[in-house]
């Protein structure tokens, strides 16, 4: 898989040492986060219900002096996420970041075709497992009364339309609104919620030959890499943002704009 620009490593922000829990950090943009945050001075827990998520750990531990642990995690089952959290607070003494990154594509069905089963598998990974991991993550941060950054994964169709998925869209605007809801909220805790709205990025998951049509529905003519977006959820969690709570940011290469 070649990608579509150079990886840039330059920019550094310094976690400081904190936890973070990152849900679906097996594959894809969760993992290209915890590498990022272990980069920057973050121990990190990748909680994923793939078993392939120990392998990652271990590689990543490996790869740099700040710790790497997994915990298998199934995020659309409350016990499992409360678990989690848990893990990261005995293995770690307390818990400062999370990143909410799980997520499932489902089924291509515009709203006359959807079925009851794909609407609420969907939702039930894409934004039930977000709600979940928002409570359990914030009680923690309460229970710590040092405060917190929490950024969750929406998308670009979480903030305009995909006619051809509707559930999945749907999940997504959620995430939007919860992001809102739960960066207003705690503000005043010292707690902070954010969400990035990526485009579509290049992983595996993106066929070769949907390649270049992806290519043209963004105004850059290219799509993103997973580099690019770990970069922006890093500096969300990091002192240099903390002014910000409550933000849901595009980062699609101009296709929200237009």
């Amino acid at each position: 898989m070649e990608r579509e620009v150079e990886k840039v490593i330059g920019a550094y922000f310094d976690l400081n040492g904190a936890t973070a829990l990152i849900t679906g950090g097996a594959s894809g943009l969760g993992k290209a986060t915890a590498d990022r945050m272990l980069r920057s001075n973050a121990n990190v827990v990748i909680a994923d219900y793939s078993d392939e998520g120990q392998r990652v750990a271990d590689e990543l531990d490996a790869k740099y002096s700040m710790s790497c642990k997994f915990i298998k995690t199934d995020v659309s089952k409350e016990e499992d996420i409360k678990r989690a959290v848990e893990f990261a607070v005995e293995e770690f003494g307390e818990l400062n970041i999370a990143v909410c990154s799980a997520g499932i594509g489902g089924a291509n069905n515009a709203i006359a075709d959807e079925t009851l089963a794909n609407w609420e598998k969907v939702n039930a990974v894409d934004y039930t497992g977000v709600m979940l991991a928002n409570k359990y993550v914030i009680m923690q941060f309460l229970k710590q009364g040092k405060g917190g950054a929490i950024c969750n994964l929406a998308s670009m169709f979480g903030l305009v339309a995909v006619p051809s998925n509707v559930a999945y869209s749907a999940a997504k605007g959620g995430v939007v609104n919860l992001t809102k809801a739960a960066g207003s909220a705690y503000a005043g805790q010292g707690i902070r919620v954010n969400c990035v709205c990526p485009g579509v990025i290049n992983t595996p998951l993106v066929p070769e030959s949907e390649k270049e049509k992806y290519r043209q529905i963004h105004p850059m003519h290219r799509i993103g890499e997973d580099f690019e977006i770990a970069s922006i959820i890093t500096f969300l969690c990091c002192e240099n943002a903390r002014f910000i709570t409550g933000a849901a940011i595009p980062v699609d290469g101009g296709y929200t704009s237009v």
